[in-house]
């Protein structure tokens, strides 16, 4: 069974849906995603878009912020495009109806760590979400999207499903993708002449994370598998300040909340990151991640502190309803007279496929945005509120690719297989999945965290591999199921992630190992570039 299209996009978070709107104009669009519509890290995003809105504000000081927070690593010219295009693309969410705060007739705008003015457009701390419903509400209305929930990417279709042996230098062409339909149980091809993974991040090959379930890597665990050059995994942000002992995913407490005047604080009372960066509470993330790992370790706490007490209570209540509420009532914590307890937690990947500024990847007719990409404008440390502003701008440069497809050119996509499960076998055996999965989980919390060292990283390596063999002889063998699909892909992104650690002997941003704890620009100030020919 196959089904054809001139664009297949590969999740629903603000890239893909902001894309499938605009693709819609000039072609028939096909929209898989996991589980619901709405499920993506998008709709996790508490803080907002960071913009040059204000006149007081410009494009020079923010395109510095983001040079600043990325230690060395920003493409400059990724950084001009993301930021001078940001007003304009925000523009556009505005007209579709994202009803963002304002106070008068001016947009609010937030300040974050890491930023030299307020820039943060923000609709209270639930900006992903109003992103989200606005997005869909306009797709619903177009009858040349469909969306398809519920249905699982496998593998990009390539010359390797033709059977063709590809050489490093062979051009590799993307058709499509073999899809798990979860509900009806079968494997369809999709097949597009122009494929865009908009498949968000890979949060949950940690222990503890903010990123839903669905976030396990699987844009970039595909797109090496297909022979795609991936980029800057070693740089895995986590976010300084969640709440305690929340479950999984952790729940945020938005980065707003420091720049609105919240104060970290050890549970002595000390505030400690004073020592550590002269900017404190407002420091980048992986100043103040690092610290607090450092603070946890040596006291051997297992949490501190997030002050908000001293602040205006109404101006809490209406700066951050959301968060206000769940830690209320789910968790009985009145956060305008109580400190918040927080920890950190995986949140970001800084690197992904890697895109040139139009989203092309180094397959042909492949495309990426958003959180699954490296274009270079995060370089080793993401400045915050640039990640929705990242989707929206590189969704936007993909589509300005796009247009100059010929859609009716059905030719340049060759008779594609369909998919072949023989020989393969159900099982109930599981429990093997959960074990494999949580495995993978502890490794990287425990040696691939936010403070590395060789033998932390060899270790993980050498458990790791003995865990991805075991999981491909599973795969070989057993007939696909969501899990099992998701196990492979974690153990995919973990195996890259350790890789391209083992390979940067430096510390910078959120690269941080005990044996090499200085920057070294003389030999390390460039990408960290790794593709399965590789191996």
């Amino acid at each position: 069974m196959e089904n054809r299209s001139d664009f297949l996009i590969i999740g629903s978070g603000i890239a893909g849906l902001s894309f499938a709107m605009k693709a819609a104009s000039i072609g028939t669009v096909a929209l898989i995603t996991k589980k619901e519509k709405a499920e993506s890290n998008t709709n996790y995003a508490q803080g907002g878009i960071a913009a040059v809105v204000s006149g007081t504000d410009n494009f020079n000081l923010h395109i510095q912020d983001t040079i600043n927070t990325g230690v060395g690593l920003c493409h400059r010219d990724a950084v001009e495009m993301l930021v001078m295009e940001g007003p304009r693309r925000l523009n556009e969410l505005i007209q579709l109806g994202v009803d963002f705060t304002r106070t008068g007739d001016k947009l609010d705008l937030g300040r974050e760590g890491g930023h030299s003015q307020n820039r943060i457009v923000h609709a209270h701390d639930h900006t992903g979400a109003e992103i989200e419903r606005a997005l869909l509400h306009s797709i619903s209305l177009n009858p040349n999207i469909t969306i398809y929930e519920n249905h699982v990417a496998i593998d990009l279709i390539t010359e390797h499903h033709l059977g063709k042996k590809i050489s490093p230098e062979s051009q590799i062409n993307c058709w499509g993708a073999y899809v798990l339909d979860v509900h009806r149980n079968c494997v369809l091809k999709f097949l597009a002449q122009f494929t865009i993974l908009c498949s968000g991040g890979l949060g949950q090959v940690y222990l503890h994370t903010t990123n839903p379930a669905i976030a396990t890597g699987d844009g970039v665990a595909m797109a090496y598998r297909a022979g795609a050059v991936i980029a800057n995994m070693e740089f895995i942000q986590f976010h300084p300040t969640t709440l305690f002992n929340s479950g999984s995913p952790a729940f945020l407490i938005s980065e707003a909340i420091r720049g609105f005047g919240g104060v970290i604080r050890s549970r002595k009372g000390e505030e400690f990151i004073q020592r550590y960066d002269s900017r404190g509470s407002l420091a980048p993330r992986d100043i103040v991640a690092r610290a607090i790992d450092i603070e946890l370790k040596k006291s051997g706490e297992e949490y501190v502190l997030l002050n908000l007490h001293h602040l205006p209570p109404d101006k809490i209540k209406e700066k951050f309803p959301l968060i206000y509420e769940t830690c209320l009532s789910k968790y009985r914590i009145d956060i305008t007279k109580e400190p918040i307890p927080v920890v950190p937690s995986a949140h970001y990947s800084c690197g992904g496929v890697k895109t040139d500024l139009m989203g092309r990847t180094s397959i042909k007719n492949l495309y990426a945005c958003g959180e699954v990409a490296m274009t270079g404008v995060h370089g080793a440390n993401r400045l915050a509120s640039n990640s929705l502003l990242e989707a929206i701008v590189f969704s936007h440069k993909a589509f300005d690719q796009a247009k100059g497809i010929n859609r009716n050119d059905q030719t340049s996509i060759p008779e594609i297989p369909d998919w072949d499960d023989s020989g393969t076998i159900d099982t109930e055996e599981w429990v093997l999945i959960e074990h494999d999965k949580k495995e993978i989980q502890q490794i990287m919390w425990d040696y691939v965290g936010i403070v590395r060292s060789n033998h932390r990283l060899d270790r993980a390596y050498r458990r790791l591999s003995l865990i991805q063999n075991e999981i491909e002889n599973f795969y070989k063998h057993t007939k696909v199921v969501e899990g099992l699909i998701e196990l492979r892909n974690l153990s995919t992104v973990a195996g890259l992630i350790i890789r391209c650690a083992l390979m940067r002997k430096e510390s910078r941003g959120l690269h941080f190992t005990t044996d090499y704890p200085n920057r070294d620009d003389e030999h390390w100030l460039h990408d960290t570039v790794i593709t399965l020919s590789d191996i």
